[in-house]
């Protein structure tokens, strides 16, 4: 997993010097390995990912070789875990932001926190159907969920509300709900709409903004939520570029883990290992909210309040 970007006075982060390239862990379906195969224990260095010695060919096994390290953040709770305001984005629409949610509030909440869920900007539910806060409070029962802003149409929040008339969202109001419910609570996580850069409303200046700009407002950190199929290695990447350039540390959790996965999927796994903290099982928001409740720590990795701590652990108890 790659930590989230340091700030001054902190512990180097975990990245290859200048000219230096690292090799990616490596991953496959733990039902291909041989009997005979046994997997050495890790070696787990501060703020290191252990990486596959060397690259194999295709016809070579290969084995998912990372650990959770700890992670070079900025200390805002105990043993690095995240506090205060978290957002919490996607790579694109429909990737799971709402599950995750709940399942870090799970976590958290399960771990002794006073957790707030906020979504700045819900758009597009029917009538009838719950939001996706009312699917977080009952899947997770935080201390405090709210919507700030809710449109009819199924849209960018700003599309939405300016189709609807209605007021759209202005940054620094949004800034000042999140703040004063981070007085009251450990944990603030806030749900973002879509991608990292959906307009989500305006500026005083009227210009819009997205919620990048919103983290970079708050200087807080984002989970991105990602697809563990084809097509997740550029949006993740990309997303996870846009955040480094604004200097927003990040990682990335996995929204829907196959129950059937295949070669694409292990092979994904392989590279956003030192990213992730997290994985979903792919119909989490579907079970019951004690089961999910209970299950939440199991996803998760220690920095998010859960107790997955190896991926190879992980890889041969999915399998």
């Amino acid at each position: 997993m790659t930590a989230p970007r340091q700030r001054s006075g902190e512990p180097p982060e975990d990245r290859p010097s200048a000219g230096a390239r690292e090799e990616p862990p490596v991953a496959r379906p733990p039902a291909q390995r041989g009997a005979e195969e046994a997997v050495e224990p890790a070696v787990v260095e501060p703020a290191v990912v252990e990486r596959a010695a060397a690259e194999p060919t295709a016809a070579e096994p290969v084995v998912v070789e990372s650990t959770v390290a700890e992670p070079g953040f900025d200390g805002r709770g105990a043993g690095g875990d995240w506090r205060g305001i978290v957002l919490v984005t996607g790579t694109d629409t429909d990737v799971g932001k709402t599950i995750v949610t709940a399942a870090i509030a799970a976590a958290a909440t399960a771990a002794g926190l006073r957790v707030a869920v906020v979504k700045p900007g819900q758009t597009g539910v029917a009538a009838g159907l719950p939001s996706d806060v009312d699917i977080v409070v009952r899947l997770a029962a935080p201390a405090t969920a709210r919507t700030l802003s809710a449109y009819p149409d199924p849209l960018a929040p700003l599309a939405a509300a300016r189709l609807s008339g209605l007021p759209p969202l202005e940054l620094y109001a949004v800034v000042d709900a999140l703040r004063a419910e981070a007085k009251a609570h450990d944990l603030v996580l806030v749900e973002g709409a879509g991608g990292l850069l959906v307009p989500m409303g305006v500026r005083p200046s009227g210009e819009q903004w997205t919620l990048a700009d919103l983290a970079a407002s708050l200087g807080a950190p984002a989970i991105v939520v990602a697809r563990a199929g084809l097509g997740t290695l550029n949006h993740t990447a990309l997303t996870l570029e846009a955040l480094d350039r604004r200097a927003v540390p990040a990682g990335v959790v996995l929204g829907a883990w196959p129950a059937e996965p295949e070669l694409v999927h292990w092979a994904n796994l392989t590279e956003l290992a030192p990213h992730l903290l997290g994985a979903l099982p792919d119909g989490a928001g579907g079970m019951d909210p004690g089961v999910f409740r209970r299950s939440a720590p199991g996803w998760l990795t220690p920095h998010l309040y859960g107790v997955l701590d190896d991926w190879r652990t992980w890889a041969d108890e999915v399998a």
